[in-house]
């Protein structure tokens, strides 16, 4: 048995596989592969359609907004979102709290004036700014909910004078949140959500089409919204599979269900590296994620070793990312509280062998 810690395309849950792969073949016995059929057809539509309101049932999205399914990633949507947003000759503000913030910020300056409110670049993006202030003549406020790579998450929109936009890429459908709260959010899927290829993007109408800014029709929300997210071919396949993982988070009890679970196995995880005298959380304790949790070893010579044995062991994914190394556990929705207590039942046998 794996146990996958991958950041991310990331592990979905095993019956989704399952009833993706028979799809593959036969889709709905309707006789063709869910990789062959119509995206214009009523099959299809039916398909879009139910993800579009599981979405609005989960996150309890109100009146107002539009549910998109796109293409190109969190890293279109750094472009997409100063080009719908951003007024010629304006200015948005930023917070740079790592990696993905920081492209974020640096692709909208093509746009326009980018203040960037603060930034943890000096303490290696190891907690998440809080003393800042948001101006209020900005045409909006960017912020990543959580950073992969640090291991770090912001859990409580910040109080703005502006519209809120959020890159929610790595912890959408992890935790309740009050969609009212932001003009937009923006997540590449293969997180929590379901595979590579589609991305989810919920913005409120009433922010758009006051740019001044002539937008090529493939990069306006407004088009994709008009459209039901078929304005070109939408990633049919990707759709699909989100409709399914979708449908898994429902039928488990939804966002309150799944956030009782994911604290349940941080807080697993981080009690054994705060326990475990060979190991030590990279994070500030009070902006730990969730969703990806970070650690090196007190002594460096170990942790080719570990990770050696983790591999062999069937734990997979657990290498830190190359410009941070040391170790990330991933622990998405779909992890189980199995594969917490394996990876913590490892490291206790590690430390005794090490003591």
């Amino acid at each position: 048995m794996k146990h996958n810690f991958g950041a991310g395309p990331c592990i979905l849950p095993s019956e989704v596989f399952q009833e993706a792969s028979q799809a593959i073949i036969d889709f709905n016995n309707s006789g063709l592969s869910i990789l062959e059929i119509s995206h214009r057809s009523k099959a299809f539509e039916a398909v879009i359609e139910e993800t579009e309101a599981l979405v609005k049932d989960l996150l309890s999205v109100p009146d107002g907004y539009s549910v998109l399914f796109l293409q190109g990633g969190a890293s279109q949507q750094f472009a997409m979102v100063p080009m719908n947003l951003l007024p010629q000759n304006g200015k948005a503000a930023y917070l740079d709290s790592g990696t993905w913030a920081s492209k974020a910020y640096k692709e909208a300056q093509k746009f326009g004036a980018i203040e960037v409110v603060a930034s943890s670049k000096d303490a290696n993006y190891t907690y998440v700014p809080k003393e800042y202030t948001i101006p209020a003549d900005a045409a909006y406020f960017h912020y990543t909910s959580n950073n992969t790579i640090y291991g770090t998450e912001l859990f409580e929109a910040p109080q703005s004078p502006i519209p809120l936009v959020c890159d929610m890429s790595s912890d959408i459908l992890s935790r309740k949140i009050n969609v009212a709260d932001y003009g937009l959010i923006y997540a590449g899927a293969q997180k929590n959500m379901g595979p590579a290829g589609v991305t989810l993007v919920i913005v409120k109408n009433d922010i758009l089409g006051k740019t001044g800014r002539d937008i090529p029709s493939i990069f306006d929300y407004r088009k994709h919204a008009e459209a039901g997210s078929m304005y070109n071919t939408p990633p049919v396949y990707a759709i699909y599979v989100s409709l399914l993982n979708l449908r898994w988070l429902k039928a488990k009890g939804g966002i309150e269900e799944i956030e009782r679970e994911n604290i349940i196995k941080a807080r697993t995880l981080y009690d054994e590296i705060d326990r475990n005298p060979l190991f030590k959380g990279t994070a500030k304790l009070e902006d730990r994620s969730r969703m990806n949790v970070t650690f090196v070893m007190e002594n460096a010579e170990l942790e080719k070793s570990f990770l050696a044995l983790t591999e062999e062991r069937g734990l997979v994914g657990l290498k830190g990312h190359r410009s941070v190394g040391g170790f990330r556990a991933s622990i998405y929705n779909a992890l189980t509280i199995t594969s917490i207590n394996t990876l913590v039942d490892l490291m206790q046998e590690f430390a005794e062998k090490n003591a």
